[in-house]
């Protein structure tokens, strides 16, 4: 168990102890055991691919799309659907979705403990999903598998909720460096959605785990970047506006593309039959989809390096998106599937479209800036999506374009949605959480800043006594272990000489001062002229009339 922090610990920036060490070489064991999970599932994806679609076994990727199955072709994301119902009805019901709702699920309300099942029937019920041709990427299974390994691990041993949770999400982490080659990306996400807060005993060992995946990525699954392209030159003044646009208009496409998820979800609730079959019913509008357009089908890695070299023009690129977007609505079935590799898909086909309208830079390279700019809107982790495409690509002089895009993006979708589509599952179970970390006001105030002239002496019989330079927080749990409302604040010097006194209401004025202090605007040195100005302008057009 971690040792709870003293009330006599002397102040510093972080909280974090040598426990930290002991974390960071467990995270480093489950980055190993992420970076196999990950081999499995993309070995599997490629052999069930491979057997649905051209009847061999072999574990290697292929495009769904090569396939000669004819009409056939239809019927097969139906048959995946039947097994991947079954599978969640009789096997677990949390396989079902993208993944990562459940992995918040686990962390915010279940003490991050996952079941050896879902270990097992997740990658397994994806792989089945995918390579039946469900056009869903492998990100949200390998963050619940690699999160279900680490929770294993983490419920061998004696650890606190909190480390469980920072070896759950280094599981998370490792997963998807593996999966991606992506290292700095994944311990970026792991703060932006998982951990639920910025605190070196968690993001050490989290980053830890994802640099052990990333390295073993190599030997297991190659050095290569993921989608190798010839670095573009560095944006000029005109490509960053071009990129804000885009930006902007990736932002409303991420809104869409939520709604689209979650009205797909609301549909399918409405025919009178069982959750099971729900896939079937999502498998048959995947299998008509890629009948009129088979690029849409699977996990597209093929199609994003297509987009990214600038090989995708025209209407096969609208084609390409609306089909993905349709199709890709699916997901609202409950079948398995990730969310991350569509987006990048339909992010870039929207870029490559706008690239005919943009004079400067070409289709491969608004096609990378609106894939991160898509990705970032929609899960609304933008430091996340800089780094995932520069990883993904190597391409370091797109940076400055993808921040623009990718915060715009960010900015549209806040402006306009409460929830992202992956908090909004989890919303719609009851919970509620917020992704603004922030540090408490009790963190940061002092008893001094609070407290009362003295009106108390101490005695025998008072509970506890408080110090002028303790964290109103070890005053409040003073108060509260003793069930009073104040306490005498002594100094540390002299603990007989009373300087003052704390209560309970004083504290929790200070922090809804403290909160409350967030909206509170202040006139600036220019206010003044300004408020002139508007008078006399309102002035002269009164008097005009």
């Amino acid at each position: 168990m971690t040792r709870a922090p003293s009330f006599e610990d002397p102040l510093g920036d972080f909280t974090a102890d040598t426990r930290v060490v002991t974390l960071a070489a467990m995270a480093a064991l489950v980055g190993v055991i992420s970076a196999f999970v990950a081999l499995a599932l993309v070995r599997l994806i490629g052999l069930f691919t491979n057997l649905a679609y051209f009847q061999g076994f072999d574990t290697s990727f292929t495009a769904p799309s090569a396939n000669a199955l004819g009409l056939w072709a239809v019927g097969v994301p139906v048959v995946g659907g039947v097994i991947v119902g079954v599978m969640a009805r009789y096997g677990s019901e949390k396989i079902r979705g993208h993944g990562i709702p459940e992995a918040l699920e686990a962390i915010l309300i279940g003490q991050s403990r996952m079941s050896a099942k879902v270990a097992i029937l997740k990658p397994l019920s994806s792989a089945i999903s995918i390579g039946t041709g469900g056009p869903f990427g492998a990100e949200g299974p390998i963050i619940m598998t690699g999160g279900a390994f680490g929770s294993l691990f983490a419920q061998a041993f004696h650890l606190s909720p909190a480390e469980r949770k920072t070896l759950l999400v280094a599981g998370a982490a490792g997963g998807m460096a593996a999966v991606f080659g992506t290292p700095v990306a994944a311990a970026l996400l792991a703060v932006e959605l998982l951990l639920f807060e910025w605190k070196p005993r968690s993001f050490i060992p989290v980053a830890c785990a994802a640099a052990v995946a990333g390295a073993l990525r190599v030997p297991l699954l190659g050095s290569r970047p993921l989608f190798p392209v010839t670095p573009h030159a560095l944006p000029a003044w005109p490509e960053l506006f071009a990129a804000l646009g885009l930006g902007i208009v990736a932002g409303f496409g991420s809104e869409f593309l939520t709604w689209l998820v979650y009205a797909s979800e609301d549909l399918f609730r409405k025919p009178p039959i069982h959750w099971m079959w729900w896939p079937v019913l999502g498998g048959a509008v995947v299998g008509l989809g890629g009948l009129l357009y088979p690029r849409a089908l699977g996990v597209g890695y093929g199609t994003i390096h297509d987009l990214l070299a600038g090989r995708l023009v025209g209407v096969a690129l609208l084609g390409l998106m609306l089909t993905k977007a349709v199709i890709w609505a699916a997901l609202g079935s409950g079948t398995s599937g990730g969310v991350l590799a569509p987006l990048l898909i339909m992010g870039g086909s929207l870029g490559a479209l706008a690239a005919s309208w943009i004079p400067a830079g070409d289709p491969g390279l608004w096609a990378a800036i609106s894939m991160g700019a898509t990705m970032g809107g929609t899960m609304r982790s933008p430091f996340t999506a800089v780094p995932f495409v520069l990883e993904l690509t190597h391409d370091v002089n797109v940076l400055a374009g993808l921040l623009v895009a990718c915060v715009a993006a960010h900015a549209v979708t806040v402006l306009l949605m409460k929830r992202s589509i992956l908090t909004e599952k989890v919303a719609r179970r009851g919970y509620h959480l917020t992704r603004e970390y922030v540090v408490n006001p009790l963190h940061l105030l002092q008893v001094r800043d609070v407290m009362e002239p003295p009106v108390l002496r101490v005695a025998e019989q008072a509970p506890a006594t408080s110090y002028p330079d303790e964290l109103l927080e070890d005053a409040l749990i003073k108060l509260l272990e003793h069930v009073a409302e104040l306490l005498p604040v002594v100094s540390r010097e002299d603990p007989t000489r009373v300087v003052g006194y704390v209560e309970r209401a004083g504290i929790m004025a200070a922090w809804v001062a403290a909160t409350r202090a967030e909206g509170l605007r202040e006139e600036g040195w220019l206010t003044e002229h300004l408020r002139t100005l508007q008078q006399r302008v309102t002035k002269a057009l009164t008097g005009a009339r």
